[in-house]
């Protein structure tokens, strides 16, 4: 979910670049890429990170919009319960709607098709991330073998992946 946002808020902010019209506008909104993903909690403070992005954001209202409901939407995790959340979301989908960003519009209808499947989080608070981290893994290793004629062997070695440490070598 956040992958997908941070897509469409990085299209979203070079459809603003493209359309700004003055040199300093378009100086400001340069390189803010990086400060719309990060969380707003880990901007550095020492890099004047948090003020660059708000006089970006000072500039155009749909980004501004985009970032903070960006912001606003990470607290679906922090909620109590599924009913909670269910009506978080509903409350984040409507805002978007009535925001008039064509952007926000259309992830909240993505939302609104994958809502059963964010809510099952509350009732089994389980992530894929182990399993997205095994299956980089044996996709670099596969890569790495230039591919394995012998079957049985890769399946041992996909069996051996976490025995396994990797150091730099030179």
């Amino acid at each position: 979910m956040t992958k997908l946002y941070n897509d469409q808020l990085a299209e979203l902010r070079r459809e603003v670049q493209r359309s700004v019209e003055t040199a300093g506008e378009k100086k400001l909104l340069k390189g803010t890429l990086w400060l719309l993903m990060k969380n707003s909690e880990n901007l550095d403070e020492e890099k004047n990170e948090r003020a660059k992005l708000e006089l970006a954001l000072q500039i155009n209202q749909p980004l501004a919009c985009a970032y903070y409901m960006k912001e606003e939407l990470r607290q679906l995790w922090r909620q109590r319960d599924k009913n909670a959340a269910e009506a978080f979301l509903d409350s984040w989908c409507r805002r978007a709607d009535e925001s008039g960003v064509t952007m926000l519009k259309k992830f909240a209808n993505t939302l609104r098709l994958h809502r059963t499947g964010l809510l099952n989080w509350y009732r089994c608070a389980i992530s894929t991330g182990a399993l997205d981290v095994t299956n980089t893994k044996i996709r670099v290793m596969q890569r790495q073998g230039y591919g394995y004629r012998d079957q049985e062997f890769f399946r041992l070695k996909i069996y051996a992946i976490h025995l396994s440490s990797y150091a730099l070598v030179g």
